[in-house]
């Protein structure tokens, strides 16, 4: 990026100050007699009494749940340019860590991601979009690091109990599974593996599952635990030296930067195994700056990892776009590169795991904080942050107040860092638009006749990276298209022979399983449909409904028209719905409201105001049965709804008044079999 000697300078004027300019010329003399007139605190930074904690890297999840839904919807080249942004080392957020959900068929925030093994004799290890993320991750960087770790299970495990642990063996069986399925089928390398997301662990399983991996020459993959709070994994495994030995990494989750006194003593490797999932505006960006630095500051974690990589789910889902960006749209291809990728590449695209902390951080005097990292041979980053506690609150936990104001600080490089002769400078500024600045190259530090020693000009939500590698770069491509809402008509008739992908575009499953199908005895209209594939409630990780639902479109839909072809599998007891006006969904989906048309198997159909079916608006006698197929017309104008049953009306002019938008939906009545066809939906908007 070229610029102007005259323009260099007055960057450099403004915003750092040296004692030795180097090629600056004159705009030192302004800069040293600031430096020495002001006051100044100095800060050393320096390794002759040797180095910190070694450092782990800093990730993303995907996962937990279905946060990176829409992702693969995306046509190129928009698809490989939200990747780039994502992995692609020296060009975005240049990700060291990318750790996904390993599908477990349950809700685990903002929808289901199918398992590998949906029942007992049942191994697919081309479901869902976990496995295409990880390998286009390695495409771009070969050595990222795999973390897989289980949200849900399938309801097999459990034996009839809501429990992943009646039989220890059984699941480390299933987990062991995904991880040669990982290798076997798509030349993946796990490198570490969980336990059961925030929820509780078993000391036992998790020494079971050491014993599997290793008799499966799985003994590179190492073992994270618990992925919940420090304790009681620290107490547990400084009373368990056999658990001790098999753990290698403590996992927590919103550590608030800081970690326990047990945790320490157990002296393995310290993690923020998920944090952040916050907003990603700009004090989203200012919460993730401030943690990734104060997380190794005030708790001694060598790594931190987001929540979540990209926010690519309906916006109106839980926690919408709390994603490091923002992909949510692949009917238009729209994305968005939000603050918080360039905040990340402060620090990733300055280091790699296997570098050290030095000894000599902390936080500045006026608030904020600096770290520094070196690869032992010679290569020195420091990443100096200054956010402010209103602009740095992250979603949890609470932060307690703090001020940050204007201050010069001095930073004296010392031991083998004393005869550094330049570093790169990077800056951003979090602040009103035209204040704001992200992840921009500033002109370089001279160091040569100033003794290791510069001074910075800080200010509120600021963030410095000074290095010797000259490898950074804002990389970019070109402005993607226009944001658009989702098509006010849509149809898929779900009619694809060899799949890519195991789910159709755009229905984001909220409870339940719907994959493409082939019916091999079907000739006719109906070969290729979508079928709900669950027959078993899995093992939760939160509040799954009753019934299996996934939805689809533009939560500001308010008149609709849906048409389905549906199939009941289920003899006397299936049902089936199609639904509009749905609002609600993730981990709220229990209490969705919305119009919902459902016909049963026993002869008999109902209009229900909610997914529970507490609110029934009419119901009846109709010809239905099993195993034949009927198409649903479901049309709701302003207040007034009507159904239709293969054409004929059923119901008319049922007066619906709440919710007034919402997504459209299709489900079962329970965990069954069933399928559709011809999905069709006309709708405007709110």
């Amino acid at each position: 990026m070229a610029e102007t000697p005259h323009r260099a300078s007055r960057q450099r004027q403004a915003k750092v100050m040296t004692a030795a300019a180097g090629s600056a010329g004159l705009a030192a003399v302004p800069l040293l007699l600031c430096a020495l007139l002001a006051p100044s605190v100095a800060y050393v930074l320096d390794d002759s009494a040797g180095l910190g904690r070694e450092f782990d890297g800093i990730g993303a999840v995907s996962g937990g749940g279905a946060t990176s839904r829409l992702l693969i919807n995306y046509s190129e080249p928009y698809c490989s340019e939200i990747l780039d942004y994502l992995f692609k080392p020296n060009f975005g957020a240049s990700l060291h860590i990318l750790k996904v959900e390993i599908g477990g068929d349950g809700q685990t925030t903002d929808g289901t991601e199918p398992s590998h093994m949906h029942y007992t004799l049942d191994e697919n290890y081309f479901r869902g979009y976990e496995w295409w993320l990880m390998k286009e991750a390695k495409k771009r960087n070969p050595d990222i690091i795999l973390i897989g770790l289980p949200w849900s299970f399938p309801g097999w495990l459990g034996k009839g109990f809501n429990w992943p642990y009646v039989n220890l063996e059984l699941t480390a069986y299933y987990i062991v599974s995904w991880i040669l399925g990982a290798k076997r089928y798509h030349d993946l390398d796990i490198d570490y593996i969980g336990i059961w997301n925030e929820r509780s662990f078993d000391s036992n399983y998790i020494k079971v599952l050491r014993r599997m991996l290793n008799a499966q020459g799985l003994q590179k993959v190492k073992i994270i635990a618990s992925d919940n709070l420090w304790e009681p994994i620290s107490t547990s495994m400084l009373l368990d030296s056999a658990l001790w030995k098999v753990i290698d990494v403590i996992g927590a989750h919103y550590p608030g930067t800081h970690t326990v006194r047990n945790a320490q003593l157990t002296q393995k490797k310290l993690w923020s195994s998920e944090d952040f999932s916050t907003l990603n505006s700009d004090v989203g960006a200012g919460c993730w700056g401030r943690i990734l630095n104060q997380n190794y500051i005030n708790g001694y974690m060598t790594s931190t990892i987001a929540w979540n990589l990209v926010a690519s789910y309906y916006e109106q889902l839980p926690y919408g776009r709390c994603g490091l960006m923002t992909a949510q749209e692949p009917w238009s291809g729209h994305y968005v590169v939000e603050s918080p990728i360039w905040v990340t590449a402060h620090t990733t695209q300055f280091t790699q795991p296997g570098w050290y902390y030095l000894k000599t951080v902390g936080h500045l005097e006026k608030g904020g904080s600096y770290v520094a990292l070196t690869d032992g041979f010679g290569n020195l980053t420091i990443i100096v942050e200054t956010m402010s506690h209103k602009h740095s609150t992250c979603i949890r936990p609470f932060l307690p107040y703090y001020n940050v104001s204007h201050q010069l600080a001095t930073f004296s490089l010392k031991g083998s860092f004393s005869d550094i002769p330049e570093l790169q400078v990077w800056y951003t500024k979090l602040a009103k638009p035209l204040e704001r600045t992200l992840f921009k190259q500033l002109d370089s530090l001279w160091l040569l006749d100033s003794g290791g020693r510069f001074t910075l000009d800080l200010q509120e939500d600021e963030l410095f990276t000074l290095t010797t590698l000259t490898t950074g770069r804002k990389g970019s491509h070109p402005l993607p298209p226009k944001s658009q809402s989702f098509p006010l008509s849509y149809k898929d008739d779900f009619n694809v022979d060899y799949p890519f992908f195991s789910e159709p575009p755009n229905f984001a499953d909220q409870t339940g399983v719907f994959e493409y199908y082939t019916n091999i005895e079907d000739k006719g209209e109906h070969r290729y449909t979508l079928r709900q594939v669950l027959n078993q409630r899995p093992i939760t990780w939160t509040a799954d409904a009753a019934n299996t639902i996934s939805i689809i479109g533009d939560y500001h839909w308010s008149d609709l028209t849906i048409q389905c072809d549906v199939y009941i599998e289920t003899l006397n007891r299936g049902g089936v719905f199609i639904a509009g006006r749905v609002n609600k969904g993730g981990i709220l989906i229990r209490s969705a409201r919305g119009v919902f048309f459902w016909i049963f198997s026993n002869g008999s159909f109902r209009v229900t105001g909610d997914l529970a079916g507490w609110m029934t608006y009419t119901a009846g006698s109709v010809e239905v049965t099993a195993k034949v197929w009927y198409t649903l017309t479901l049309i709701i104008k302003g207040s007034l709804s009507s159904g239709m049953l293969n054409g004929k009306p059923l119901w008319t002019n049922i007066h619906v008044k709440y919710p007034k938008n919402g997504w459209a939906a299709i489900g079962t009545h329970s965990f069954e079999f069933a399928q559709f066809d011809n999905f069709h939906v006309e709708a405007t908007r709110s």
